[in-house]
């Protein structure tokens, strides 16, 4: 079939979901596409999109979603990787759907209400199944009421990049929910709701699956109005455990921990690196280096002036090559614990990732983001992104189900 898929993408960052989209099929046609950094006096990741996108078809906005959500216009498929600050510290601080950020759930929300995509695929932080720590499970629980409530299914699954052979190794949640009215969601058996998971689902055929790891790890429950009359009693009153893996249809849920199952080769971080880089990224003082990555214990001060023991544990210094790359964060290429700092191959000398390595890492194509921006917002976008393969596996796999329409 030649049928286009009109998409929207909300939260667009750097431009992670088209790419992979786009790489896909070119039936995928982005129509409308929003990114906006809040506070932020250059929009850094924006006119990296714009940069790349601002000849095609598309709309590219750069306007604060709630603003704007009125003007999307109708489409087939939504995707975005929605902000998830006040998801990704499992403390009493994170206020979780509650937080600034996360209430940008309601405008994904608004905007599937309105529009009706027949299908929608988000990403997000695999805590998001966790949040917040006072109510384990209230955020994705109003998620996947809401979603249910317009009358989509939904599945979900948290993919760490790793374990299907990538170059990364960065656990995120990923929902992908089908109105219920289109040919694939018919296809749910709600009678055994197991086989979605484990061989028949939307991720089941892209993400493979052993035998269940822990059968007491696996969870059953309904999130209905008869349940819960109303949103708000989901809000006040649902705590419930979600697995890595899980599927809703028709308001009862099914979900279970999962081993993923890959024969495959595994690209790693040896295999993004560059020959001959910048002097600028070798290292000069290798002893802060180790300090920083090694294990501590100490006695600190807080504030009012009560001390607690500050303990934290040992990372690889330098980081394994033969194995794929921890998981990058935004503060990636300064001077920090969580940034990678390797031996380069060719000149036995420590040094830092370059953005041209960092954007391999994500799987994006060489010199994505040189676009005008500084290098600290190079590895800070990168550091905000996905691994593009991922999008490009699930761009595969709703092809393969509208051609069976």
């Amino acid at each position: 079939m030649s049928d286009e898929i009109r998409v929207v993408e909300l939260f667009a960052g750097v431009g992670g979901f088209r790419v992979g989209l786009e790489k896909a099929s070119k039936r995928y046609q982005t129509i409308w596409a929003d990114q906006w950094e809040p506070g932020k006096k250059n929009q850094f990741a924006f006119n990296c999109y714009n940069e790349h996108y601002r000849d095609t078809s598309s709309l590219n906005v750069n306007e604060d979603i709630n603003n704007v959500k009125e003007n999307v216009p109708d489409h087939d498929l939504l995707v975005g990787g929605f902000p998830c600050q006040d998801y990704s510290v499992a403390a009493t601080k994170a206020k979780g759907i509650e937080g600034k950020k996360g209430v940008l759930w309601w405008s994904i929300h608004d905007i599937v209400k309105e529009r009706r995509p027949k299908y929608v695929i988000l990403e997000n932080v695999d805590l998001l199944v966790k949040s917040p720590a006072k109510q384990r499970g209230r955020d994705f629980g109003i998620i996947l009421r809401c979603l249910a409530d317009l009358n989509y299914n939904v599945e979900w699954r948290v993919v760490n990049a790793e374990d299907y052979g990538l170059q990364q190794r960065r656990r995120r949640i990923f929902i992908f929910a089908s109105r219920n009215d289109v040919p694939f969601a018919k296809t749910y058996n709600a009678d055994d709701l197991e086989s979605i998971v484990k061989k028949d689902g939307f991720f089941a055929k892209i993400f493979p699956i052993k035998g269940m790891p822990n059968p007491k790890k696996l969870a059953r429950f309904h999130i209905s109005e008869k349940e819960y009359p109303a949103l708000l009693e989901v809000s006040n009153d649902f705590a419930k455990t979600f697995y890595r893996a899980g599927v809703m249809v028709n308001h009862e849920v099914y979900t279970r921990e999962i081993e993923p199952k890959y024969n495959g080769k595994t690209t790693t971080l040896r295999d993004i690196l560059q020959e001959g880089v910048d002097e600028k990224y070798y290292v000069k003082d290798v002893a802060k280096w180790q300090y920083l990555k090694g294990s501590k214990k100490a006695v600190r001060t807080r504030k009012d002036g009560t001390t607690y023991n500050y303990s934290e544990g040992a990372i690889p210094f330098p980081d394994i090559l033969d194995r794929p790359g921890r998981t990058m964060l935004t503060s990636e290429g300064t001077v920090n614990r969580s940034s990678h700092l390797i031996e380069d191959p060719w000149t036995g000398r420590y040094r830092i990732l370059t953005p041209v390595e960092c954007e391999r890492l994500n799987g994006f194509p060489e010199n994505w983001t040189n676009t005008g921006m500084t290098e600290r917002q190079r590895y800070f976008t990168m550091g905000n992104a996905l691994v593009v393969q991922l999008i490009t596996k699930m761009g595969k796999r709703l092809m393969e189900i509208e051609d069976q329409r």
